[in-house]
Order: C-alpha cells, then structure tokens, then sequence
C-alpha cells in the first residue's frame, strides 16, 4: 500500500516518517520523498495515529486524489533539482510526463489550478534555491552553477535569478560572504 504524505521534502522528513513508521510498528518496504510503500493495509487507527504524528513534525497525511498528484509532481520536481546529481538533458514537461505515466497537459493543468503557478515557475523557483546554495557554497564559479542547473548560459541564469530574488547571483553571493564574516566576528 502506498501511502502519500505532504512537505515531505528533506531527508530529514524521511527519517521523522520512519521513526513514526517505526513506533506504529507499521512495516515498510521504502520511504521515498512523499512517498511510503508499506508491505500491507494499514488499519485506520494506526493511519489515524500515523497522521497525528505527522502534523507534529510539520507533515500531513494525504487521502484525496489530486492533493496525492500535486505531492508526487513536487517530489519529482525537488528530487530532479535537489537530489540528482545532473539535471535530464529532455525537457522537464517529457521527464514529468514519463515518470508519473501522465499526460503533460493534466499535470500542468492540476498543478496551476490547486497551487496557483505553473509547474515550470515551480521548476525556476527551485532551480534559483538550488543555485543560491550553491552560490553560498563558494565552491563552483557563476558558469558551473549554471551549467549544474541546467541552464544555457550564465546569462540566462543571472537573469532568472534577478527575476526570482531582486539580486544579481554575484552579489547574492557577496551578501553570504560578508554575513559569514559577521558571524565569525561574534
């Protein structure tokens, strides 16, 4: 049985899932991002119980249709930026479409309709975070970055980046450096 839960982001979500797995004695297969795969039904107590513990972490328990697809759209949105270590070279509608078995249209058409934007602003915007870590990383130059995510010229990326942030990605990193400086002082 494959149960769904929301703002399940972090790995840090996952392991606040598993020990709550884990305390209800419920046996599971895999823990993925909004995602567990238990081996079998769970009775309603303990998904009643499963759900009160997740709103103390800060998570929820998902049961209606289209709140399930929003959560599985978001997961392989933020796993695809976040956690993969390079972007798909296809376009982010086809690489939607081909890992939720739905047609790119009703994806977007869900998404825009429960979460107010698109799913590509929702791409951008996560594609900024990211850039933005690593920007305060110091460890890759403005043409890796934009190269890791999956941009095509640095232009283009300093030019969402303004968009999303107000910042230019140069001095968004020079805020981060003079705020570790700061906090080196204390």
């Amino acid at each position: 049985m494959k149960l769904y839960i929301k703002y399940m982001v972090s790995l840090r979500c996952k392991m606040v899932v598993q020990d709550a797995l884990d305390s209800l004695n419920i046996n599971y297969v895999g823990i993925e991002l909004g995602l567990v795969e238990t081996l079998e039904k769970t009775s309603d107590d303990k998904r009643a119980k499963l759900a009160e513990i997740l709103i103390k972490s800060g998570l929820q328990l998902l049961d209606d249709k289209k709140s399930i697809l929003i959560e599985k759209i978001k997961s392989v949105i933020i796993d695809m930026v976040h956690y993969s270590d390079e972007l798909p070279k296809q376009n982010f509608s086809d690489y939607l479409s081909e890992k939720l078995g739905y047609d790119y249209t009703y994806l977007a058409n869900t998404f825009s309709e429960v979460k107010g934007i698109t799913i590509q602003h929702y791409i951008i915007n996560h594609k900024i975070e990211k850039a933005k870590e690593l920007l305060l990383y110091d460890e890759l130059n403005l043409t890796q970055i934009a190269y890791k995510v999956n941009y095509s010229s640095v232009a283009h990326l300093s030019n969402q980046f303004k968009k999303v942030t107000g910042l230019s990605p140069s001095f968004y990193k020079q805020l981060g450096q003079k705020r570790k400086q700061n906090l080196e002082d204390l």
